[in-house]
Parts: C-alpha cells; structure tokens; sequence
C-alpha cells in the first residue's frame, strides 16, 4: 500500500509524554493544574503578551473575546469572510450580526474594505483572520479599528508564530487567538490559547471558563459562565510542543520553499504571498491554478493517497450567512474557485514533496 501524505498531521516532539507522565503521578487529570500554568506562562512569554487563557478550543476563545468585548445582542461585528466557520460562528453565539469583509490579492483582510465598512456599519469589533499562517495587514488594520473605536480581535488560529515585522500576529489587537487543534503547527490535540496584555481580561475570561464560579466554599454563579478550560493533560502535552515550535516553523518553510522550487516552472500556478515585513509560519503550502480545475488535482493526489483540500469556501458563500451583508467578495470566490491546500506535515522530506509534485505536473500538463 502506498504511504498516505495527510495535510498536516500532529508531530511530537519527545517530551511530551514524560509530561503527561508527570500529570498522571501527580493525579491533576481535570482542569487545573501546574502545566495549565506553565503552558500559558510559556505560550505568553512566546507571543510577547501579559497574560494567556488555556482553553477547550480557539472557537471558545473567540467567543469569550467577543463577550469581554462587550458584544452582544443585536451588535455588528465585522469578520474576515475567508475564513473557516470557528472564527465566526461564536458572533452568533452572542446574539450578534456578521458583517463579512473581502480580502485583497494578500488573500488577507483588504485594509480598504475594513474602513468602508467600520464606516457604514459601525461594529462593534473586528474579528480579523490571519490565513493559513500568513499575517494579515494587521498593523494598518489596528489603526483603523483604533481610530473609530472597534474592538480588534485577531484569530492567530493558524498564524502561531508567524510575524509582522518581528511583533508576533496576535498581538496588535485587544485580544488574540491561537488554536493547538490537531491539525495546527503545534497540537494538544484540542484546545486554543486566548491573549491579551489586559490581565484583568484574561483573568474574568479563566472565571466565565470555568462556569463563572465566585469564590465561595460553595457553586455560587453570578453570571453565565461556560466549561471552557483547558485540562492539565492537553496542557502538559502543549508545553512539549511549545519546545518545538521554533523547529516547526521552519520545516514549515522548507517545506514551502520545496513546492515553490519544484512547480515554480509552472507558469498557471500562484502560492499565496507574504506580505512585505511579514514572516509566515507557512502552516499550509496553498497555491491556485490560472487554468487547472483544482478539483482535478485534488482528484489525482487522493488516488495517490496523498490528502489535499480546496482553500476555504467564503463565509458569505455559506448557505448559513445567505442574508449577510459583506464588502467585496470578488476575490475570496476566486480564491475558493482556483486554490487548493497541499500536505505540509513537519514529518515530510524532500523525496515526500517530490511524490506531491510529480501529481500536480501530471495533472497540470
């Protein structure tokens, strides 16, 4: 049987499981526990941030941001429409509007677009997505939100390491999101991390995660709260990962750089850019073909059991947002039309990418 190439399957490190060793003999399995400390401590010092919020999952991060943002029923907030759903679907958790806003040939958020938007629609906060590792034009985004007093909330879920101009994505907003899904460049298996240099932020968003308990000998609740925490175990395997992270990234990279020198003779296929002063942690390889339905591709790769994926179907294409209002969309609906995510596990080498490559150009030519 031929060796199956997953997208981007989990790689650890080493020390993961004599962490989890240490969980199980101190007998904190739950949530709670010197790891959760530690692996907060450790992903903080990382971003540059004050303070960090292990949680269940980046959705659960997003929503909680949402909420300590003061957005509620019947609010607007603006979100990146190229986008998976787990950005988005935590506005509709608090009763709120999407407002889907079209990137730019960055496949980011178009600044320009943001403006208009923040203008006519006057959100409450922007939920900014950084694509597939890549940093938005984050910089002239948080200006904007700045100046007309939006809440800006940066879903890092795929960025975890990745830069612009040596300040960490996730870090420009009020609040920042990154997500240890099994899938992403470092894993707990599930969970995400929630942000901020507002300590006293984080420290209601730990309470509302943890049911909104107040501190009484008994369950006393004063506000709705949610079982959001993270467990010591995920978080003990998040510390080993963190050790690593420095090291996926850059395989990530050369994994890139691989597929950009092995199809750049191509002349229909496009990766996605990095945006000057930006340094992606490259979590997927993703590029579009000008003539190539990509479907076809994909086609091919999967008989040759190797997985792939189309870029993400915009939000204000989803048959759930059919009546939302959006700024743009000409350029996501390409992208999703043209692109498609090729295998980008840290666990490849040269001759694995070679085997993806040799697909494609089959499949192109």
């Amino acid at each position: 049987m031929k060796k199956k190439l997953f997208l981007s399957p989990p790689h650890m490190g080493g020390n993961e499981l004599r962490y989890i060793q240490e969980v199980f003999a101190s007998n904190y399995i739950a949530p709670l526990g010197a790891f959760v400390d530690r692996f907060e401590g450790t992903v903080a010092s990382f971003a540059g941030v004050k303070a960090a919020a292990a949680l269940s999952s980046a959705t659960a991060a997003v929503h909680l941001a949402l909420r300590l943002a003061g957005v509620g029923e019947g609010d607007r907030v603006l979100a990146s429409t190229f986008t998976f759903i787990g950005s988005v679907a935590p506005i509709l958790y608090q009763g709120a509007e999407p407002v889907f806003v079209d990137c730019d040939e960055s496949w980011n958020a178009d600044p320009k677009r943001v403006e208009e938007a923040i203008v006519r629609e006057r959100p409450k906060a922007f939920v900014l997505t950084h694509l597939y590792g890549q940093s938005a034009k984050v910089d002239k985004i948080a200006e904007i939100c700045e100046a007309h007093g939006v809440t800006l909330i940066e879903d890092a879920a795929e960025s975890l390491g990745a830069t612009l101009h040596g300040r960490q994505t996730g870090t420009f907003g009020r609040f920042g999101i990154y997500s240890f899904n099994g899938n992403k460049i470092i894993t707990t298996s599930g969970g995400g991390m929630l942000v901020s240099d507002d300590e006293e932020a984080i420290a209601h968003a730990r309470k509302l995660a943890t049911q909104a308990r107040e501190p009484f000998p008994w369950y006393e609740h004063e506000e709705l709260g949610y079982n959001y925490r993270m467990s010591n175990v995920l978080a003990a395997i998040g510390v080993g990962q963190m050790e690593v992270l420095p090291e996926r990234i850059r395989k990530k990279r050369q994994i890139f750089a691989w597929y950009r020198e092995l199809l750049g003779e191509i002349g229909e296929i496009a990766f996605m850019p990095e945006i000057e002063g930006a340094m992606g942690n490259r979590w997927l390889t993703t590029l579009t073909f000008e003539r190539t339905d990509p479907m076809k591709v994909m086609a091919a790769l999967e008989e040759e059991a190797i997985e792939s994926r189309p870029l993400w179907k915009p939000m204000h294409l989803q048959p759930l947002f059919g009546n939302a209002r959006r700024y743009g969309g000409e350029m996501s609906e390409k992208l999703f039309a043209r692109g498609l995510c090729l295998p980008s596990g840290t666990a490849m080498e040269r001759e694995d990418v070679e085997r993806v490559v040799s697909v494609i150009k089959d499949a192109v030519c």
